[in-house]
């Protein structure tokens, strides 16, 4: 099993910027796409940004030039740095990874528990 764990979330105003952290624990094999989904109150959880093993990344376009995805692949973390942030950008974020437990088993999607952003003076 794996677990995610994600931090750095919290209050900042208007362009400022946040960076979050999300850590994978547990047995497993190798991790492959790791990403962002966010979800604000009353709304579908969206996709912000993804980033496979291969360092190809993804981003949705409302974060383009404002947020960048990267890993440690060493450390099993995606990171999600966070600038120029609007109160639009408020919204619980989300951590998705897959893995699996063998080369030749297929991968599994796990998600962390989330941590909240709010963009507000």
């Amino acid at each position: 099993q794996v677990q995610l764990v994600e931090s750095g979330g919290g209050l900042v105003q208007p362009g400022g910027s946040l960076r979050l952290s999300c850590a994978a624990s547990g047995n497993f094999f190798n991790i492959g796409t790791m990403g962002w989904y966010r979800q604000a109150p009353g709304k579908e959880r969206d996709l912000v940004a993804t980033l496979n093993s291969g360092g190809n990344p993804n981003y949705a376009d409302s974060v383009k030039g404002r947020f960048t995805i990267s890993r440690d692949n060493a450390k099993n973390t995606v990171y999600l740095e966070m600038n120029i942030l609007k109160p639009e950008d408020t919204a619980n974020y989300y951590c998705k990874a897959y893995w699996r437990n063998s080369a030749f088993r297929g991968y599994v999607e796990v998600w962390g528990q989330g941590t909240l952003v709010t963009v507000s003076s």
